[in-house]
């Protein structure tokens, strides 16, 4: 199944409250997320409209299509990567403004199922095997679906898993967890920011994948070079890296920050 990017418009608001440099006249900022961030960004989007005029124009897909797209010339300002690797290598490709990358938020992996009760919170529900279906993200486009994998072959059930059919993919990380929510599937690989609640809590059942099985998800950020969306690229990057409001609604979204 193949799902499109899509954009999601929000609309600028006028007030400056001098919270970071804004250009002369507000901008259109186009930025490519990773689908894990899409919902974080959607709610970051307002604040910095308030902060600095501009409007954000958000396409959302799994890294690696994006990747993909930018190197195809897609007209995106700023890419929201959900790894280190894809930025690094459009860096090395002189696709990215010099300095401008750097990790604006560390993620986590979760094992989740609507259903109460059927994850328990070691994830022994794994290797007892007593589930129809699991899903993850596309591993070779999407970090999260790597770091399922990683998992998986740590726990020594990606062969078995994949043996017996039981193993689901979705194109990127939320199609992963519409699976899951859907029914379709029992249970699925996620990032904690797509079911974890405005009260911390988290509905249904689910296992906080411990960071030893899987590598660090550090998410990086960089500006385009053939964007003509350069200032305003520069004073959103900036704003997300420093400004306390937007820190504090990453990390509320079960992310770490650097600062």
């Amino acid at each position: 199944m193949k799902t499109n990017a899509r954009k999601y418009p929000f609309g600028a608001v006028a007030a400056l409250l001098g919270l970071v440099a804004v250009p002369i006249q507000a901008a259109a900022l186009h930025v490519a997320v990773a689908a894990n961030f899409l919902g974080p960004l959607q709610n970051l989007a307002p604040l910095f409209e308030r902060a600095s005029g501009n409007q954000l124009i958000i396409s959302s897909s799994s890294s690696g299509q994006l990747y993909t797209q930018i190197k195809q010339g897609a007209p995106f300002a700023v890419f929201l990567s959900a790894d280190l690797d894809k930025p690094q290598r459009l860096e090395s490709e002189g696709l990215t403004v010099p300095g401008s990358r750097f990790v604006y938020a560390v993620g986590a992996l979760v094992l989740w199922s609507p259903k109460p009760g059927l994850v328990d919170s070691a994830g022994k529900v794994l290797q007892a095997q007593q589930y129809r279906f699991i899903a993850i993200a596309n591993p070779q486009t999407a970090p999260y679906g790597t770091a399922a994998q990683q998992v998986l072959t740590k726990l020594g059930l990606w062969e078995p898993l994949n043996r017996d059919r039981k193993l689901v993919t979705g194109e990127n990380i939320n199609q992963a967890w519409q699976f899951a929510a859907s029914g379709n599937v029992d249970l699925a690989f996620v990032a904690l920011s797509q079911v974890l609640g405005a009260d911390g809590t988290i509905a249904g059942s689910s296992w906080l994948v411990p960071q030893t099985l899987y590598d660090r998800i550090e998410q990086a950020g960089v500006i385009i070079a053939h964007t003509s969306e350069q200032a305003a690229a520069q004073v959103f990057m900036n704003w997300l890296r420093t400004d306390p409001a937007a820190l504090s609604a990453i990390r509320s979204a079960g992310y770490q920050t650097a600062n």
